[in-house]
């Protein structure tokens, strides 16, 4: 990104304020940035927990194949899915907090005495299924903002920055040659308005 500048002070200071700006800003993002690393980092090890977990509730599940067909599926069923939102590093995600199921009655005595164990089998099944869900919208989210904020860092630290800096060299470097130059020609023409006062004054000396 080029720096759009002007070789007069008043376009000096306000590269030196933009850089400032910058400057200060930039340990606060390369915080944020670890920050999310960090929140990135604990979403993926969350998911890997969940799908383990979810691989051994559809193992289990497996072994008991030839029973689920026994099992009436509309007894269990997933009212709502209460959730909230909070705040992880300055990103807003959605946290679970809550899956309302309804059950529909059924007779203890004349269904297989798993039944009742086969609904908390699902209960979980459900569960994890959901959990994982909102953890993979939840990662989304952090690494995007991750991303974003990388980005950020890198503009800042690898372009703006030194961006700025450069542009203010050039500013001084050319405002300095600039005064030297005006000293240097102050100097001429105080040299030559002297040469001329001597000359003068040695022609008025012959005229007496």
């Amino acid at each position: 990104m080029a720096i759009t500048f002007q070789y007069n002070k008043t376009s000096l200071q306000a590269l030196e304020k933009n850089l400032k700006m910058r400057v200060r800003a930039l340990p606060t993002l390369k915080n944020k940035e670890s920050a999310l690393r960090l929140e990135v980092k604990k979403a993926k090890d969350e998911i890997t927990r969940l799908d383990a977990e979810l691989e051994q509730q559809i193992a289990q599940y497996d072994q008991m194949l030839s029973l689920w067909g026994e099992f009436d599926t509309s007894l269990l069923h997933v009212d709502d899915v209460k959730m909230s939102v909070r705040k992880i590093a300055g990103v807003r995600v959605p946290v679970l907090d809550e899956v309302v199921y309804s059950t529909k009655p059924f007779s203890v005595f004349s269904s297989p005495k798993w039944f009742s164990d086969g609904f908390v089998q699902l209960k979980r099944l459900a569960q994890l299924g959901i959990e994982q869900e909102f953890c993979r919208q939840k990662l989304s989210l952090l690494e995007y903002a991750r991303k974003k904020s990388t980005q950020k860092v890198n503009l800042f630290e690898k372009v703006q920055i030194p961006g700025y800096e450069d542009a203010i060299r050039k500013i001084k470097r050319f405002m300095e040659d600039e005064e030297n130059l005006s000293k240097s020609s102050q100097k001429i023409v105080k040299s030559k308005r002297e040469q001329e006062a001597r000359e003068k004054e040695a022609a008025e000396k012959e005229a007496r």
